[in-house]
């Protein structure tokens, strides 16, 4: 199974991306001197079928977590296999 990912990236009011070395506050607001500060960040899914655009940067970044967690395998036998592993079936 291939890993996805959803990189995290930050765009200007123009939307133009701003890199990564225009270092921001906690609100957006630049000190890099070149900055116009930072408008939106937008993270999208390498599956395809995901993208999640926001002004707070801390909740894309946590919706980002919250989506590529869904990505997770699933164990094989679910809870037969725990039942047999911590012998929950004994008299």
């Amino acid at each position: 199974m291939a890993t996805h990912r959803a990189p995290l990236t930050n765009h200007h009011a123009d939307h133009s991306l701003c890199p990564p070395d225009h270092k921001h506050t906690s609100s957006g607001k630049p000190l890099h001197p070149d900055c116009p500060g930072r408008t939106y960040s937008r993270a999208v899914c390498t599956c395809g079928t995901w993208q999640f655009k926001g002004p707070g940067k801390g909740y894309v970044n946590e919706s980002r977590r919250r989506h590529l967690t869904s990505h997770a395998p699933l164990t094989p036998g679910g809870p037969a296999v725990l039942r047999a592993l911590l012998r929950l079936d004994l008299p």
